[in-house]
């Protein structure tokens, strides 16, 4: 028998899910089970579940046939616990390192009482912590087990379920269960530490409560606000069947009119239209359980005074409030007004069906996943009128013959922005850019997220150097989908960008190219780039560095590793593409390639073309390696600064533990590589074919056509099929687009 059952129910969180079971599962103290309950996931949380009990004994999972929710979630996990004491964490949630022994040894030294609270920290998103701020009341309650009517203020704690564990056969005697609906927790702590003959507490920080951005349902703006009532309802009920324990209706009855008048309180709790029935309602409740002679608290006289007396006190103070902010704030500027003016015309008219807006690597041409849409879309659907907005007459100059533009800034960029149904990028647009409702914004970002991103760069202070993440975000915000290529990269862009969008289970546009190229494709590609017929072509194609100022690093003697390839090979070298304009090039490179002792690619728009014409990669921690992959080629990993690039960006993969192919840790090591044949043997073939399984498994060669259809046009299509031989398809219908 383990000593906790930890009961976690699943929904949506996928982005989340690992760092909580791993954080469960990586605890020293290791008697333990933990409860998975998939509550009908529509994203990836069932399968990551099932990859965790297939590795980990410890783990069992329950898949509900529908979702029931989470109070009923955590229901279905009860039957089976087996531990002395349960433990309900929250999927979004972690434990801190250590948390379980030290539960373990306070429960020990308390005797097992019926409930231990622990300590607990809010982890915000944008990577800030804080403190539990009644911390004060754990250290103040002494090591001796105690009643909730002998320390009253622990009732004053976050009335939650996942800050305490609970002696099993306390809950089983007792019969405690989770209601449906929001607010479940109230129904369960209340009547459980009410019942507690021996509360003992834990001084110590035992759970990271995730702050989510966006996502929280009690958040949300709805009428499942006004399940508070009949959850309170539930444990007066509770209380009336429990003629020994009526000494807390005074209690309660004033947690539950702060409680519902803190829900008012709230602006994004309740439609406007329901606010006053949801006062009536709570006035109602509070008048039924008022206890004879109980004296109201000033606060919650309100309620008794109506709802129009308390509109007064809320506009009373929404004044006060709104006169204190008004005097901080500057006048806007005219040309502000003007502009707000202009655009409030124009988001009058109606949204034009057949404009699509497409933007590239912040205006910079036809390039990527964008550009492979607007390629189809003109194939497929020559109604649909595409527009790409460029810097400049530079970049016009680069576009496909016949295609529309519009300079960025100018009065056709702001109608075009204005009225485009549906917005193609793989770059934020700009903060002016509105979000006019019914418009679709596509996001298709520009790779596999190797590297943090998002919100994971908070952490990261030189790798989000000039970045400011919290704008990032709100232009985020307007993303309505994702495009994503596999698993993998869903559950990180759910992660990294906490917003409110559907991820569709595309694949990438920009490899269809990749996938479906013949060896006609390639050798085009070779002639566009000079390589000689026959030669073997070498791509170098290395990631910046966020620990150096301008973010270039010699790695690699160029001209000794060309020279050491030999007769026979052609050395192609292609710098990030954010160094292309500085002066890395001009540090040997260029030379070099004025002299033919190599190919510098920087300069080629179109990075599937380099990848085509290479028969191998060289590549570092560029996210090209999942790009490149699905050629089915040979990778080689040059991680010489492995432990000062992960320190310095961070890394979602060991790509030192699962490559893609051989790692060198010298240029030593490297020239062996590729000089031996070493670079192509069957355990290059192995681990590649491990690689691809993972990476991009939506890629079919069909990814800017499901687009176009499903997107754009709002045709049927299938789900893609798995492009790499093991990995898993998509379910058509359920799992094209999931919502994050």
């Amino acid at each position: 028998m383990p000593r906790f059952s930890v009961i976690i129910p699943c929904f949506k969180v996928q982005g989340f899910l690992r760092e909580c079971l791993d954080s469960v599962l990586g605890q020293s103290w290791r008697d333990l089970e933990v409860i998975a309950v998939d509550d009908r996931s529509p994203d990836g949380c069932g399968a990551i579940l099932d990859e965790y009990a297939a590795r980990d004994p410890r783990v069992r999972v329950l898949h509900l046939p529908e979702n029931v929710g989470l109070g009923r979630a955590r229901n279905a996990g009860l039957p089976h616990a087996r531990g002395d004491y349960l433990f309900f964490l929250d999927s979004d949630d972690t434990l801190t390192p250590g948390a379980l022994a030290a539960t373990a040894a306070r429960l020990a030294e308390a005797g097992d009482p019926d409930v231990l609270v622990f300590d607990y920290a809010r982890a915000y998103w944008w990577g800030g912590t804080r403190r539990n701020a009644l911390a004060r009341v754990l250290t103040e309650a002494g090591p001796a087990p105690f009643t909730a009517a002998e320390r009253p203020e622990i009732l004053d704690l976050l009335m939650v379920v996942w800050n305490k564990v609970y002696r099993r056969d306390f809950v089983e005697r007792e019969g405690f269960a989770f209601p449906p609906g929001y607010y479940e927790d109230t129904p369960w702590t209340f009547p459980v530490m009410f019942s507690a003959d021996r509360i003992a507490v834990l001084d110590r920080i035992c759970l990271n409560y995730r702050q989510r951005r966006q996502g929280n349902i009690l958040s949300t703006t709805s009428r499942k606000h006004f399940d508070v009532h009949e959850q309170y309802e539930r444990v007066f009920a509770f209380l009336d069947a429990r003629p020994h324990l009526a000494h807390w209706r005074p209690f309660l009855h004033a947690k539950m009119g702060e409680h519902c008048l803190d829900i008012l309180s709230k602006p994004d709790r309740l439609p406007p239209a329901d606010r006053a029935e949801f006062f009536r309602r709570t006035a109602e409740l509070f008048r039924a359980h008022r206890p004879e002679g109980a004296e109201v608290p000033a606060a919650l006289r309100v309620l008794e005074h109506g709802w129009p007396a308390y509109l007064l006190h809320r506009r009373a103070a929404r004044a006060a409030r709104t006169a204190e902010r008004r005097g901080r704030q500057a006048r806007d500027q005219v040309t502000g007004r003007l502009g707000r003016a202009r655009s409030a015309v124009h988001v009058r008219r109606p949204l034009d069906q057949d404009l699509v807006l497409y933007s590239a690597f912040s205006h910079r041409g036809a390039l990527g996943d964008p550009a492979a849409i607007h390629a189809k879309a003109r194939e497929i659907a020559p109604r649909l009128r595409g527009v790409w907005v460029v810097r400049g007459a530079e970049e016009a100059a680069l576009l496909p013959p016949d295609t529309d533009y519009v300079l960025l800034g100018s009065a056709a960029y702001r109608r075009a922005t204005e009225r485009a149904a549906f917005l193609v990028n793989n770059v934020n647009w700009p903060s002016a850019v509105p979000k006019r409702p019914g418009s679709l914004h596509i996001h298709t970002h520009q790779g596999t997220p190797l590297k943090y991103m998002g919100v994971d760069l908070l952490g990261r202070p030189g790798a989000r150097l000039g970045l400011d993440v919290p704008q990032m975000l709100r232009r985020a915000d307007r993303w309505d989908v994702s495009l994503v290529a596999d698993r993998y990269s869903e559950r990180v862009w759910e992660r990294a960008y906490p917003c409110h969008f559907a991820s569709a289970r595309t694949g990438s546009p920009r490899n269809d190219v990749l996938v479906n190229a013949g060896p006609a494709d390639t050798a085009r590609a070779r002639a566009r780039l000079g390589v000689p017929d026959g030669h073997t072509a070498v791509l170098y194609a290395p990631t910046r560095r966020d620990y150096r100022r301008g973010g270039h690093v010699d790695r690699l003697d160029l001209e000794r590793l060309a020279a050491d390839l030999g007769a026979g090979h052609t050395l192609v070298v292609r710098l990030h593409p954010s160094l292309a304009g500085g002066p890395a090039r001009g540090l040997g490179l260029a030379e070099l390639h004025r002299r033919g002792v190599l190919v510098d690619a920087t300069g080629e728009p179109h990075v599937e073309q380099v990848l085509l014409a290479a028969d191998v990669l060289v590549t570092d921690y560029s996210a090209l390696m999942a790009d490149y992959a699905l050629l089915d080629r040979p990778i080689v990993l040059h991680a010489d600064d492995w432990a000062a690039y992960t320190a310095s960006r961070g890394l979602y993969v060991d790509l030192t533990a699962e490559p893609p192919g051989h790692v060198a840790r010298s240029q030593r090591e490297l020239t062996w590589l590729l000089t031996s044949g070493a670079w192509r043997d069957e355990e290059s073939a192995r681990l590649r074919s491990a690689f691809r399984r993972r990476f991009g498994e939506y890629d079919d060669g069909r990814a800017a056509e499901r687009v176009v259809r499903t997107l754009l046009l709002g045709e049927p299509m299938p789900a893609p099929r798995a492009a790499v031989p093991g990995a898993r398809a998509a379910t058509p219908g359920r799992d094209l687009l999931t919502s994050s």
